[in-house]
């Protein structure tokens, strides 16, 4: 019996060694290394043809793991293709209706040049805003999307409330440009948390 389970326990450690490293944890992968990963679940004509990313609300961390990378893809009804993540590996593929986004130009690519400030830098840029210094932050929410004519990060955030930690609130979000990582617009609300 002691034999069984010590040749079921060598299998098994040989196994995860022979898998590589990463494949037990999940490597977070930031938005633009998503770009890259979901071009390989778009058309040619789709590649690289950024219009939106966005998250989910953060579960857990203030690092969301649940991503939508939407491409601009000229041969889908809705002129759109979404790739939905979760810690970094593709779970779906999907032609969205997105008809209210083909009234305006947020569903022309973004411009690819322009993308410089990563979701890891554009949330540490609006985490270190100093009206945030004394709150403990809980969760974010992620969208990088055309604002006027440039690319812009809106990172929503979350707070531990005050009177009961266990809960949190909304307090807003930070505009920053992804050309450049500078704040545009600050809209945050930290009298929520009381």
């Amino acid at each position: 019996m002691k034999r069984t389970i010590r040749n079921f326990t060598g299998s098994l450690l040989l196994g995860l060694l022979a898998a590589g490293p990463g494949t037990a944890v999940a490597e977070e992968l930031t938005a633009f290394q998503l770009i890259k990963e979901g071009n390989r679940h778009v058309g040619e004509d789709a590649k690289d043809k950024v219009t939106q990313i966005r998250s989910e609300k953060s579960i857990g961390s203030l690092t969301p793991t649940i991503w939508f990378v939407v491409f601009y893809d000229p041969d889908a009804t809705a002129k759109a293709t979404e790739v939905k993540f979760g810690a970094g590996r593709k779970l779906e593929v999907k032609r969205p209706a997105r008809i209210l986004e083909l009234a305006g130009r947020s569903h022309t690519p973004l411009p690819k040049e322009k993308l410089k400030t990563d979701s890891d830098k554009a949330l540490d840029i609006a985490t270190k805003e100093p009206i945030l210094k004394n709150l403990k932050l809980t969760a974010s929410r992620m969208t990088l999307e055309r604002w006027d004519d440039m690319p812009v990060w809106k990172v929503r955030l979350w707070a531990a409330k005050l009177r009961n930690p266990t809960k949190d609130a909304d307090i807003g979000e930070v505009f920053i440009t992804a050309e450049d990582g500078k704040i545009v617009k600050n809209d945050l609300h930290i009298n929520r948390v009381d």
